[in-house]
């Protein structure tokens, strides 16, 4: 499964982005898919994941009330809406989508990750 990112850039503090990243192969189902983020000299963290089921959103507490994770089943796409962004939200974004993917004559899990994409926040 591969997954092609966009929607990053350069936005002053107090503004807003919205990410996409969509994920296309032969035959697959998405469980979990989520955002992270890594800011030079730090490690990959966790931004926000949603499952399949309701009630399944996880947030970062430094996101919390700022950021929204959403998808598209339909098209399989996911967005982060992020809004009322902080020069601390600057990062490099990826996407990480796990599923089940058909693989010849049966189903196999996988865990897929984006290219990355860059959120420059000016203060």
């Amino acid at each position: 499964v591969q997954l092609v990112e966009s929607g990053g850039g350069l936005v002053q503090a107090g503004g807003s982005l919205r990410l996409s990243c969509a994920a296309s192969g032969s035959a697959f189902s998405i469980n979990t898919m989520g955002w992270y983020r890594q800011a030079p000299g730090n490690q990959r963290e966790l931004v926000a994941t949603m499952g399949s089921g309701p009630g399944s959103t996880n947030y970062a507490d430094s996101v919390k009330g700022r950021f929204t994770i959403s998808r598209d089943n339909a098209e399989n796409t996911m967005f982060l809406q992020m809004d009322s962004l902080k020069p601390e939200d600057a990062a490099v974004y990826y996407c990480n989508v796990q599923g089940r993917e058909l693989n010849g004559f049966w189903w196999a899990p996988f865990d897929s990750w984006g290219q990355g994409t860059q959120v420059t926040v000016s203060s």
